[in-house]
C-alpha cells in the first residue's frame, strides 16, 4: 500500500508537484496519466526515493521513503523512464549485479534471473553486451531489473517506450500477469496504454490530481455530450416531424445528407439517456428508413482533454475538486466560440513584434521621431 500525503516539489520558482494526495491499494493496476510535463515522472521519482520532496511524505507499506529508505525500497521495483543500465555489462551479468544489490539470497539468484528473463523474453540476448541491444531490448532489460526479487509494488514509468506493436502487446500481458500477485503502478501519456490494462486511473495536470476513478466512471463524467447520429431516407419535413415525437431530446440539428434524398440528424439526449430504440421505432412507424444510426459515446480521450485544459473555468474547477476529493464531478464543456473569442482577444493584447512594418502614415511618422531622438 502506498500513501502520498500533501506532496510538493519545487524547482526554484517552478511548482512541479502541487499538494498531491492519493492512496494506492494492493492488488490492482493503477494508471498514472497526464500530458508531458504534468509532473508524473517527478512524482514517481519521489515515491521511489530517487528525489526528495519539498513538502509532504510518501509511505510504502507504512515506511517513510526518506526516513526508512531501505525498508521502503525493499517493497518496490522501479523502471524509470530512462532505464538504469550499465551498458558495458552483458545482460546476465547486469541482472546478477542487480540481484546482489537487492540482497536476493545466493541460492535463489540464478533461478529468479532465469525466471524474469523468460517473462520479458530476453533469454536469447543474455550473453550480449547491453550497449549492442536495440532500444526495445534495453527497455526489456530495464523491466527485468524492476521485476527481479518480485517486490510487492512494481512502478513502471513509460514501460512501452521504444517497443514495437507486438512487444507492446506482450508487455501488456506481462503487466496483467504481474497484477495477480503484485500492485502495479503504470505511468504513461498514452491513453490507449492506460485504458487497456488499468483498473484505476489517476489523471494529473500541472502537478495536481484532477481525477481519480475507474475508466468506466471517468467516461461517465461527460455524459451530457453524448449524441445520436442518424441518416434517414426521406425529406426534411418528414424527418423534423418524426423528431418532434421523440422524447428526452434537448436539442437536434438537421441538415441535408451527402446522398440525394437523405437527411442527416444529430440528437442530443437529456441527461445522457439512451434513446436509440425510441428513435428507431419512431422512424419505423413513419415509414422513414434509417440508413445509419450511431451512438457517439464519451471516451477517455474526451475526458482527458477536458481535464487537462487548465485554461478553462471547468478544468480549473476540476483541479480544485480533484485536489480535495481525488474524484471529479461533472461540468459543462466551454463553448468553442467563446474560446475562439478569448484567443482573439489574447492575440490583440500581445505586443507587436520589433520588426513589424508600420501600416499607416502616423505610425511611420512616430518611428521617424523616435529615431531622431
Amino acid at each position: 500500500m502506498i500513501e502520498v500525503k500533501n506532496l510538493v516539489k519545487k524547482y526554484g520558482s517552478h511548482l512541479a508537484v502541487d499538494h498531491l494526495n492519493f492512496t494506492v491499494d494492493t492488488g490492482q493496476i493503477y494508471g498514472f496519466l497526464g500530458p508531458n510535463g504534468a509532473g508524473k515522472s517527478t512524482t514517481m521519482n519521489i515515491m521511489t526515493g530517487y528525489l526528495g520532496a519539498t513538502e509532504g511524505e510518501v509511505l510504502i507499506n507504512g515506511h517513510n521513503i526518506l526516513e526508512e529508505p531501505e525498508a521502503a525500497k525493499k517493497c518496490i521495483g522501479y523502471l524509470p523512464e530512462m532505464p538504469p543500465l550499465y551498458t558495458d555489462m552483458k545482460v546476465n551479468e547486469y541482472l546478477r549485479f542487480v540481484a546482489e544489490l537487492k540482497k536476493i539470497p545466493k541460492t535463489e539468484r540464478q533461478e529468479q534471473i532465469e525466471k524474469v528473463m523468460l517473462m520479458v523474453k530476453i533469454m536469447d540476448v543474455q550473453d550480449r553486451l547491453i550497449k549492442n541491444l536495440s532500444k526495445g531490448y534495453k527497455q526489456r532489460v530495464g523491466l527485468a531489473q524492476a521485476i527481479l526479487g518480485f517486490p510487492e509494488i512494481i512502478i513502471l514509468d513509460e514501460p512501452t517506450v521504444g517497443l514495437d506493436p507486438k512487444q507492446i502487446i506482450e508487455i501488456r500481458e506481462l503487466i496483467r500477469e504481474l497484477a495477480k500477485e503484485h500492485t502495479v503502478i503504470l505511468s504513461s501519456h498514452i491513453l490507449a496504454e492506460i485504458q487497456e490494462v488499468c483498473d484505476y486511473i489517476m489523471i494529473i495536470s500541472k502537478g495536481k490530481l484532477v481525477a481519480s476513478d475507474t475508466p468506466e466512471n471517468l467516461e461517465k463524467l461527460l455524459t451530457n455530450q453524448q449524441t445520436v447520429e442518424i441518416l434517414a431516407k426521406g425529406n426534411e419535413d418528414t424527418v423534423r416531424k418524426v423528431i418532434g415525437t421523440i422524447g428526452n431530446v434537448q436539442k437536434a440539428s438537421v441538415e441535408h445528407g451527402k446522398e440525394e434524398g437523405t437527411v442527416k440528424v444529430s440528437l442530443f439526449p437529456k441527461d445522457g439517456k439512451d434513446i436509440r430504440e425510441t428513435v428507431f421505432m419512431a422512424f419505423a412507424q413513419e415509414g422513414c428508413p434509417l440508413l445509419m444510426l450511431y451512438h457517439s459515446r464519451t471516451t477517455l480521450e474526451d475526458v482527458f482533454l477536458e481535464l487537462t485544459q487548465g485554461s478553462t473555468p471547468a478544468a480549473a474547477k476540476a483541479m480544485k475538486d480533484g485536489e480535495k476529493k481525488g474524484r471529479m464531478v461533472k461540468w459543462r464543456k466551454k463553448n468553442a466560440q467563446e474560446e475562439a473569442e478569448e484567443n482573439e482577444l489574447t492575440e490583440m493584447d500581445e505586443e507587436p513584434e520589433e520588426n513589424a512594418v508600420p501600416t499607416s502614415e502616423d505610425e511611420k511618422e512616430d518611428l521617424e521621431n523616435d529615431s531622431n531622438l
